[in-house]
């Protein structure tokens, strides 16, 4: 019988594209999602890459009577946990929400698994938790900070989780630390698609390059980089599904924690973006140069060697990918 998976915000960006790892892979998906930041067709699209009919609920981590009721109904070997709000610019203005959804969320999850005797989750955490790193690539082992409430509420629930795991043996955490997630499937029937203006280069690109907004501001031209544009540690959402189908195969298979950086190894300028996404899109996108924003650092991509070790998991697709995906999925939107 295949194990069965629960996909917290599996309707989102990196949830749908693990959602068909996780189908692709075997395993029987049950997804919850509120979809506050989603499209509700999102299941009907997976239903035709996946070839199989999608079991979704409509509903929130925050719920526990719900989460009870899921967990009662089915019997779960793992859950996967993507439901939270990911917005650095808006964790400032409302805080709350973020500490609420985020950290009260992840609790009320683990309330719900421990009740219902499942112990292995995959949780998606971020670089974020890194704040303003010293070394690069970024080790796992580095120190960690935040720069932000979004950052503040993965590193308290990375801390959590790891409290709970030295309670109780039974527990098993993947914890995943993403850099910037980019791209879309190769059907172009699920990608990335902000409700509001992104706060991610690539989506913003995107828009830029459909006609949804005007041109691309550079923040930043003087750092010390190649090009004086700051550099990220850009992946694409297909090698980022895989690394969860390969974190909860590895919980399942062994019972150990593990704590990855997810990502490429390899840091791209925002000209080196621009450029790919131009030559995805076949015509010049308009930018203008602008001072940096308060915060920013040079430079950040993280060290993948530990996942590797760890998981099997390496990155396949490089930047070119990510833009010619991003884009056939963006114009395939635009014109539908």
């Amino acid at each position: 019988m295949a194990q069965k998976i629960l996909l917290t915000g599996g309707a989102g960006f990196i949830g749908s594209h693990t959602y068909v790892e996780l189908a692709k892979a075997g395993y029987e998906v049950v997804i919850l999602d509120n979809f506050s930041n989603a499209q509700r067709d999102v299941t009907d699209r997976l239903e035709v890459i996946s070839g199989q009919d999608v079991t979704c609920v409509e509903g929130d981590v925050l719920n526990a009577p719900l989460l009870d009721k899921l967990f009662a109904d089915h019997k779960f070997d793992a859950v996967i946990h993507f439901a939270a709000l990911k917005a650095v610019g808006e964790s400032t203005e409302k805080p709350l929400d973020y500490l609420t959804t985020n950290i009260s969320g992840l609790y009320t999850l683990l309330g719900a698994m421990k009740k219902a005797e499942v112990f292995s989750l995959v949780f998606s955490s971020s670089a974020t938790v890194y704040g303003q790193p010293d070394q690069l690539p970024v080790p796992e082992t580095a120190p960690r900070s935040f720069n932000n409430p979004y950052g503040y509420t993965k590193l308290v629930c990375e801390q959590s989780l790891e409290q709970v795991a030295a309670s109780d043996d039974r527990w098993a955490f993947g914890i995943l630390r993403y850099f910037n997630p980019a791209g879309a499937h190769d059907t172009a029937l699920i990608g990335e698609d902000p409700n509001d203006i992104p706060n991610n280069l690539m989506p913003y690109i995107a828009k830029v390059a459909t006609g949804e907004l005007e041109k691309l501001s550079v923040f930043g031209d003087d750092y010390d980089t190649p090009d004086g544009t700051g550099v990220r540690d850009y992946i694409h959402v297909m090698d980022l599904a895989r690394g969860h189908v390969q974190s909860v195969d590895a919980l399942l298979r062994t019972g150990n924690s593990h704590t990855v950086n997810l990502g490429t190894g390899t840091g791209y300028s925002v000209i080196d973006m621009l450029r790919a996404y131009e030559k995805a899109a076949g015509k010049d996108l308009p930018h203008q140069m602008a001072p940096r924003r308060a915060g920013d650092v040079a430079s950040v991509y993280g060290d993948p060697d530990l996942a590797r070790e760890v998981l099997g998991f390496q990155a396949e697709r490089d930047l070119d990918d990510m833009c010619q995906s991003s884009w056939n999925w963006v114009s395939r939107r635009k014109n539908t």
